[in-house]
């Protein structure tokens, strides 16, 4: 079984701190299943999954 959870990156912040803040999940097994943002960058958001029963 999987498990998902959504990250949101508004135009407030930095490029920098959303990859820190993928970064910081990766080390606890979450990997990027779907990643969406507007044409000028202003709003992303990234969806991770991980096996639930790791």
């Amino acid at each position: 079984m999987k498990e998902y959870k959504i990250i949101k990156k508004g135009f407030w912040k930095k490029d920098a701190d959303l990859e820190e803040i993928i970064n910081q999940h990766a080390r606890t097994g979450w990997e990027i299943a779907s990643a969406i943002g507007d044409t000028n960058g202003s709003f992303t958001k990234v969806i991770l999954e991980r096996d639930k029963n790791r």
